[in-house]
């Protein structure tokens, strides 16, 4: 079928995420990928600057993670993991996380993000109610976080444009500003921006009462908000305020999960550990879709000490799906077989050093951000020295995006928008672990080449 024929059924019949037919007018069409590239029907390649969508890990086109896929869909491609039944990759699988986060007691498994996020929400207001609180059902999230668009996800979400379409919000969230080191306001003389952005949560709880909050939410480093990096005491800060206040804290490793930050999990960095935390993405590097919790032995013991009557009442139809598990145990093996981790980060830092030579003294460029693994980004402005941001009407982060794509490098800019501290417009970095460094650097001159041919006009 001709590629023009593809886009017009296309059009017709498929509802995409984040729908606009503005935006599918000249949809690429993708048929094909290997290692770090992926080519469309037209027979271009692009390098894979996002790995997707922040989830290819370990690159497209593993004939290696099909074949698991098929052997173990040969043998049993489905049976229930409801209470009852279960089956062999999910125990090995849950097994081999816990090995992973050995702080961490049981795994829940599920199919997206979302769905994660909606878990560890249910899971945590099921802890405090079999813990004799049951007014602990609040949720705090921060202003720039993203936790997914099913309706309690989209609630936590701290980005007013996934939002604003869809009210009434889920009652019961509370939003505070987030560790942004370029943009954090009314920090006081011998304060740091990690104890100004960590007093935030400790005020909240207080302001809301602390026998009302039921968890805090938040993503290591946070990804679709921008790659903003907290500072280093930040995380520590946070954990102690969450232990102070009995406020379970959940951990987002979405996308900061399985390699992405040069760790297993992106907390780790901080050597922080916490209560409940949330999975997607780079487990299976996207061949399949797989996500869950990991939750602390405590949780684990409260589940297990209730009456039957009183059982914890989730569950998907896929929880445990047995290719999906069999494709994240060989993801997982090949991480370490490969040495990705260690790859992610040395090209990380790599990353970071050729977008500081590149755009460190670039009156356009606000913040560069990076260091902890393959997860980037540069914000720019209108002015360095204000933060005065470009015009929305000048679409800088949209026109930039295009001028990447036709150089050959995809990946995801960030426009002006609504949230408060307003940001610039963003280009965003997280290619596969398996990315090189003739690749880093390939990727990061057609950024700066794109960002001159947008600021020329």
């Amino acid at each position: 079928m001709l590629t023009k024929d593809l886009a017009s059924l296309d059009r017709q019949h498929q509802i995409h995420s984040l729908h606009h037919p503005v935006e599918t007018t000249d949809s690429l069409i993708f048929e094909s990928g290997n290692g770090i590239y992926v080519r469309d029907t037209e027979g271009r390649e692009y390098l894979d600057g996002l790995s997707g969508l922040w989830n290819v890990n370990v690159g497209h086109g593993r004939d290696e993670l099909a074949n698991v896929a098929a052997d173990q869909m040969k043998r049993l491609a489905y049976y229930s993991g409801y209470a009852g039944s279960t089956t062999i990759p999910s125990i090995v699988l849950a097994e081999r996380l816990i090995q992973l986060a050995p702080s961490m007691g049981a795994v829940f498994f599920s199919s997206g993000g979302a769905e994660a996020n909606e878990s560890a929400f249910k899971t945590a207001r099921y802890y405090w109610k079999v813990s004799g609180k049951p007014e602990k059902v609040k949720i705090i999230s921060r202003i720039h976080g993203y936790h997914g668009v099913t309706l309690q996800a989209m609630t936590a979400t701290g980005m007013a444009s996934y939002k604003k379409m869809f009210s009434p919000h889920v009652p019961g969230f509370i939003h505070i500003p987030t560790c942004y080191p370029f943009r954090f306001e009314a920090v006081e003389s011998g304060v740091t921006v990690g104890e100004a952005a960590a007093r935030e949560l400790e005020e909240a709880i207080l302001r809301e009462g602390p026998d009302t909050v039921a968890a805090f939410i938040g993503e290591p480093i946070h990804g679709a908000g921008g790659a903003i990096y907290p500072t280093d005491d930040y995380w520590p800060r946070i954990r102690e305020i969450c232990t102070r206040y009995d406020v379970l804290m959940i951990a987002d490793e979405i996308i900061t999960g399985f390699g992405r930050t040069g760790r297993w999990f992106g907390l780790e960095h901080w050597n922080v550990k916490p209560d409940i935390l949330s999975f997607a993405k780079g487990v299976t590097s996207g061949y399949l879709p797989l996500s869950g919790i990991i939750v602390h032995q405590k949780i684990k013991d409260a589940l297990d000490s209730v009456e039957p009557a009183n059982r914890w009442m989730h569950g998907y139809t896929n929880s445990g799906h047995p290719p999906c598990c069999a494709v994240a145990l060989r993801n997982i093996e090949i991480i370490e077989r490969e040495g990705l981790l260690e790859n992610t980060a040395k090209m990380g830092d790599l990353l970071l050093t050729a977008l500081k030579d590149a755009f460190e003294d670039h009156p356009n460029a606000g913040d560069i951000r990076g260091g902890k693994g393959l997860l980037a980004a540069v914000e720019f402005v209108e002015d360095r020295k204000t933060r005065k941001n470009f015009s929305a009407q000048k679409d800088f982060g949209a026109q930039l995006r295009i001028e990447m794509i036709d150089r050959g490098v995809l990946t995801r800019t960030r426009p002006v928008i609504g949230e408060h501290p307003l940001p610039g417009d963003e280009v965003l970095f997280a290619p596969p672990l398996i990315i090189n460094e003739e690749q880093i650097h390939h990727m990061v001159a057609v950024t700066k080449e794109s960002v001159e041919t947008v600021l020329r006009r």
